[in-house]
């Protein structure tokens, strides 16, 4: 049987994959597409998996992106559980594991991250659980119905999230954090500890600077959490949320180059002319920083995606979007424009103890970054200011009486 061959070829298919396909069908591309994926379903939402998903506001069927009429509009042709196993560089094509090769002219690799594995004793008993993929929230929606006792390894936004929504449906939730504040790789310390308050006064126990020793099981079934110190805290599921790692391996096993993810240029261009990558796979330089990041977000996949799309259809425009984030954890929505790493000073503007506040970054007297809580006209402005490179003083961030959309209004 001949190879089949496809002038496009994305391997992954999550938010990167499908934003990347819908852009080149509206750009009008016309080569061949075919979309590998290693999951049974076609692409679909992540961030409610661990919110809205849980609560049953969301069905499977709103989770889904596009539906199949759009890919079949479109010319893409789906092959959903399909793993790709290596990339042959040479010959440019795609190996999978049942054995087929699919030929291409230009390669995507959208391949997405993987939720870190807990390395302790009992990590692989029955109620130990991750939450990455559809199955995996299936199976932790049904859970929760069933056990009443949560723990929670991993204080980061996943793992709030699901601790939001666990004490939404009464079940009783234990954190555990290794560091000394809640989503500390995101947030600064004093959003760090409003959300601790926040998860307490809704009744969750919160350990922070907590290691965990080993899990505790009778009968192949979790029974408990053991710290590091010797504490013996009862459970019946636990959840771990430690972080993700790229999918870097197809890559990295043909010589494409790497750099905590695969490195791609403003463009999306990897050290191979013929492959792309974008998504949370991806690392790309960002010119705000002056250093190559890799983002875990749906606006990174996005935008990241609608730049590559240009790219592909030979109208290249350097990727240089704002980013920006989101949570939900109980009736608060968190919203964070730019990225505060390497901040000296944070400013204040509201009020914590009415929950409706936003915390101001800045680095040398210029912003970088603003977080707020149920203050979406403080995240829009924010991201007008940064995105368009205006300045705010410190002291104009911390005046309640000094108009936002001033300083947005400056050229």
């Amino acid at each position: 049987m001949a190879e089949e061959c496809y002038e496009l070829v994305v391997v992954g298919a999550g938010q990167a994959a499908a934003q990347l396909l819908q852009t080149l069908h509206r750009l009008g591309y016309a080569g061949s597409m075919l979309l590998l994926g290693d999951e049974p379903e076609l692409p679909y939402q992540r961030p409610p998996l661990s919110k809205e998903f849980l609560l049953g506001a969301y069905d499977e069927r709103r989770l889904k992106l596009r539906p199949q009429s759009f890919y079949e509009k479109a010319g893409v042709r789906v092959l959903s559980g399909v793993r790709v196993t290596a990339i042959d560089r040479a010959r440019q094509r795609v190996e999978t594991g049942s054995g087929t090769a699919f030929g291409y002219g230009q390669l995507v690799l959208a391949t997405g991250a993987r939720v870190r594995q807990l390395k302790v004793p009992g990590a692989g008993l029955d109620g130990v659980l991750y939450l990455h993929s559809l199955a995996d929230a299936r199976e932790l929606k049904a859970r929760l119905a069933k056990y009443r006792r949560l723990a929670v390894i991993g204080g980061g936004f996943i793992g709030l999230e699901i601790a939001a929504v666990a004490r939404t449906l009464g079940v009783d939730v234990l954190v555990l954090e290794a560091q000394e504040r809640l989503m500390a790789r995101a947030l600064t310390p004093a959003m760090s500890d409003y959300f601790a308050d926040l998860h307490r006064r809704h009744g969750v126990e919160i350990r922070l600077g907590c290691q965990l020793g080993f899990i505790e099981g009778r009968d192949d079934r979790v029974t408990a959490l053991v710290t590091a110190g010797g504490d013996r805290l009862p459970a019946d599921l636990v959840i771990a949320g430690i972080g993700v790692q790229p999918n870097q391996e197809l890559a990295e096993a043909c010589g494409l180059a790497c750099d905590n993810g695969i490195a791609v240029d403003a463009l999306g261009r990897t050290s191979d002319p013929h492959i792309f990558a974008a998504g949370d796979c991806a690392s790309h330089p960002d010119p705000r920083l002056g250093a190559r990041v890799r983002l875990e977000s749906v606006q990174n996949a996005t935008d990241q995606a609608g730049a590559l799309a240009a790219t592909l259809c030979e109208d290249p425009s350097p990727y240089v979007a704002l980013p920006w984030f989101w949570s939900n954890q109980y009736d608060v929505r968190l919203q964070m424009a730019g990225l505060s790493m390497g901040r000296d000073r944070e400013v204040l503007r509201g009020y914590p103890d009415k929950d409706r506040f936003s915390l101001f970054s800045f680095r040398e007297g210029r912003l970088l970054a603003v977080d707020s809580v149920n203050s979406p006209r403080d995240h829009s402005l924010a991201r007008r200011l940064l995105g368009r490179g205006n300045n705010l003083t410190p002291e104009q961030a911390a005046d309640p009486a000094f108009a936002l959309e001033d300083a947005a209004l400056e050229n």
